[in-house]
């Protein structure tokens, strides 16, 4: 038997009771109160028993005879159960090697390796090698020759000057069995603990005993106030080369699908470094330099807008050169907080300017042009670079097109896949990106392009043959014109000490030199 919620409520003094027990004490109730609670009971099964008046009473159960149970029909045969069975196991082969594709066959055995290491450290005293003297190590490890330095470095050799057999045969081994092709073991010789990619900095220990060692440099060992500048340029142009993805990290992928360890290998058989023109050439790093000493009026090896505008007697444009500082091409916020550009960003600015076919060159000035950076060159993004063409074309008596017409023949030369909606990639597959930038803000070049026969860059345009690059014809030419220019000057000085100026021009190398002196190291993080 139950009793009602509602029926409990009805007395107060039994509710507080029960309320007092659900706290958890022990209570037992007194006898009047079971008395109560034996009289709520009754009168709750009675009012249950209770008839409403007018309701019939219930009608007696009838006694019924269950018939008997009718013959089943017999059933059919259950259908036979048809057992599917699993499909089979499909084993995909592993794909995706980032260290490299591992030798195929049985496991690769180290030993004969190991062997000619110890063979060759044995040519040493106490079987020790100094920096220099690893050029033989790395031969015996069958690597070419400047990988000496990474070796070096990566055993330990900076921390004691020397490497030992020991050392050097646990830290190969090491790098033998989870690294499998040239460009993971490269990364893994320079790279931070842990890395597996390299920084700018990282290649510095590499750089610096190409310098120290290579016979096309032996000149520098005079002028070591240049080995920071040589380094610097080197770097920039690796990364401008290699780091297709603008994050500052070299990755093995990234080092895989460039020429720079072919080109690395290239500097043990070619004594004449400027004849390597990717980028280890002296006379590139020469003519860069120059370029960049003309516009540092204060050779603190930063320079202003103001500085750079006057780059090609100012043939770029004002609002390109405000894009340049705005941080759109740049890491950091120092060139568009502090409003100056390093020596490290004036190589990519020079590289991207005399060459706009290259396609990080593109994708350059693309980021220069794209003011909202959304992907696309808009029509809007077009006429606010091509209105200070006009004005500019003005001011010297041209008339410009209109940029209704301009617009026209540039959408005819690029061939966008959107209509009105300029991508990277259209610029990247139409192959004629340098005539589209200059254009639009560099008016010297621009004047050139109209004036040149259109089947003449149309035939440069369809030539398949390994053809020098802009920027090499570039540093080539710059580099006869400054060398004609140093020699011109000295002849001048020459003449000039026989005309009794002796006293005048003998201060003048004297002040270039204390200004050379007063020159900072670059700073490769800027």
């Amino acid at each position: 038997m139950m009793i009602k919620e509602m029926s409990l409520r009805l007395d107060p003094d039994l509710r507080g009771e029960l309320a007092f027990l659900a706290r958890g004490c022990d209570f037992v109730l007194p006898s009047r109160f079971k008395k109560r609670l034996k009289s709520f009971q009754q009168q709750q099964v009675q009012s249950k028993l209770e008839k409403k008046p007018g309701t019939p009473p219930p009608a007696p159960a009838l006694s019924t005879v269950t018939p008997p149970p009718a013959p089943r029909s017999p059933s059919p045969p259950p259908a036979p159960v048809i057992v599917i069975p699993p499909p089979p196991a499909i084993n995909i082969p592993r794909f995706y090697y980032p260290r490299g594709l591992p030798a195929m066959g049985p496991a690769t055995n180290h030993d004969a390796a190991i062997a000619a290491i110890e063979t060759a450290f044995t040519e040493f005293e106490e079987e020790k090698a100094d920096i220099y003297e690893m050029g033989k190590i790395a031969k015996a490890c069958g690597c070419p020759l400047y990988w000496k330095a990474p070796m070096f470095y990566s055993a330990g050799g900076e921390r004691t000057g020397f490497v030992s057999v020991h050392s050097f045969i646990a830290t190969w081994r090491k790098l033998l069995h989870s690294c499998h092709d040239d460009a993971s073991r490269f990364i893994s010789l320079l790279a931070k603990p842990s890395c597996r990619y390299l920084e700018q900095e990282d290649l510095i220990p590499l750089l610096q005993d190409i310098v120290d060692t290579h016979p096309g440099l032996t000149f520098l060992k005079d002028a070591p106030e240049f080995h920071s500048r040589y380094i610097t340029t080197v770097i920039q142009r690796i990364f401008y080369v290699v780091n297709r993805s603008w994050t500052g990290r070299m990755t093995m992928m990234e080092l895989r699908r460039s020429n720079f360890l072919q080109t690395l290998a290239l500097l043990e058989e070619e004594d004449d470094i400027n004849q390597i023109t990717d980028y280890f050439s002296y006379e590139h790093f020469y003519v860069i330099y120059c370029k960049f000493w003309e516009l540092d009026a204060d050779h603190d090896l930063y320079i202003d807008p103001k500085d750079l505008a006057r780059y090609n007697d100012h043939a770029s444009s004002n609002r390109i050169i405000e894009r340049l500082f705005s941080g759109a091409v740049t890491r950091g916020n120092a060139v568009q907080r502090e409003g100056r550009m390093s020596y490290a960003e004036f190589v990519w600015f020079l590289m991207s300017e005399e060459d706009k076919k290259n396609p990080t060159s593109i994708e350059y000035w693309f980021r220069c042009m794209d003011l909202d950076g959304d992907g696309i060159l808009s029509m809007f993004e077009l006429e606010y670079f091509y209105e200070e063409q006009c004005e500019r074309m003005e001011r010297m008596g041209i008339e410009p097109l209109p940029f209704q017409d301009l617009l026209c023949q540039m959408l005819d030369l690029v061939k966008p896949e959107s209509s009105g909606k300029i991508t990277l990639g259209d610029l990247k597959r139409c192959r004629m990106a340098h005539i589209f930038f200059d254009t639009f803000f560099n008016l010297e070049k621009y004047l050139d392009h109209e004036q040149r026969d259109p089947f003449a860059v149309q035939k440069d345009i369809d030539s398949e043959g390994p053809e020098p690059s802009d920027w090499d014809k570039y540093a080539s030419e710059e580099y006869e014109i400054l060398v004609a220019e140093e020699t011109a000057n000295e002849q001048l000085h020459e003449g000039s000490f026989d005309d009794d100026y002796e006293s005048e021009e003998l201060q003048v190398p004297e002040e270039i030199g204390n200004k050379m002196e007063k020159l900072v190291i670059s700073d490769l993080s800027a």
